[in-house]
């Protein structure tokens, strides 16, 4: 195996989010949040876009602003089982050899970092890969909402991003210890089809329940995870606080 030839991007999308109800929904800028994140997805360029929608709310806004909407059951388990019950039902044959899950609230994600989810395919043992940052908010190093991704970055490697690494841990703690940058973990991942197939089969981990990262399901299991070290990290749309953040940015981007 090598890069996937036929990527396609899925993005899950539910109006019952705990700390912010209806945040697909919610204006930014003149467009609805899912709006923002699907017309990134798109200019990134990687394949089709998807929108993977629990109601039928979220479908009509999407398809509204021209985008590909596919509903799935209101109460699937997690946002990856709703992007293969999606992918499933626009792709019995299977065609697409990659499915990218794009977090439906990071409305300010760089396309640039969608595109960069897909280079640890060049391995050919990466089952899944995904995306981080050097934390450069002291304030971030010990939020639990920040997710840290440890992986052995060589930080003085010359040349350009994206560079790539094995993904050893996830976790809410700010890990490792001791000098040293910490990485900030993006709301994003490339699967290998076969791969995904089998993460969504597998039961929830020890560690997953522990620090409530599914991520550490596909580590306990023995799958490889890499990641590519971009330069930003987008902020997730959580609260009201985030809300108003991103419709500062999108509303200065617009100007």
């Amino acid at each position: 195996m090598t890069l996937p030839r036929n990527p396609v991007i899925v993005i899950p999308a539910r109006l019952a989010a705990t700390r912010l109800p209806g945040k697909p929904l919610a204006d930014i800028a003149g467009s609805a949040m899912i709006v923002h994140v699907w017309r990134r997805a798109v200019e990134a360029a990687v394949g089709p876009v998807v929108v993977a929608c629990a109601e039928d709310e979220i479908a009509a806004v999407v398809r509204a602003a021209g985008g590909r909407a596919v509903l799935t059951r209101p109460d699937c388990a997690s946002g990856s089982d709703r992007v293969f019950e999606a992918v499933e039902a626009i792709d019995p044959d299977r065609a697409h050899d990659a499915v990218v899950n794009l977090q439906g609230d990071l409305p300010t994600i760089d396309p640039a970092t969608i595109r960069a989810v897909l280079t640890p395919f060049a391995d050919p043992d990466v089952d899944i890969a995904t995306v981080a940052a050097v934390i450069t908010d002291a304030a971030e190093r010990d939020d639990p909402n920040v997710v840290k991704a440890v992986a052995a970055f060589d930080e003085a490697a010359a040349g350009p991003r994206p560079r790539i690494a094995r993904a050893l841990y996830f976790s809410r703690a700010a890990v490792p210890a001791g000098d040293g940058p910490l990485y900030h973990h993006i709301g994003l991942y490339a699967f290998r089809r076969a791969a995904l197939a089998r993460f969504v089969r597998l039961p929830p981990g020890r560690l997953e329940r522990r620090e409530r990262l599914e991520q550490l399901r596909a580590l306990e299991a023995g799958m490889r995870i890499d990641v590519a070290l971009v330069d930003t990290a987008p902020r997730g749309v959580d609260t009201p606080a985030d809300l108003a953040r991103a419709r500062a940015i999108l509303a200065s981007e617009a100007r």
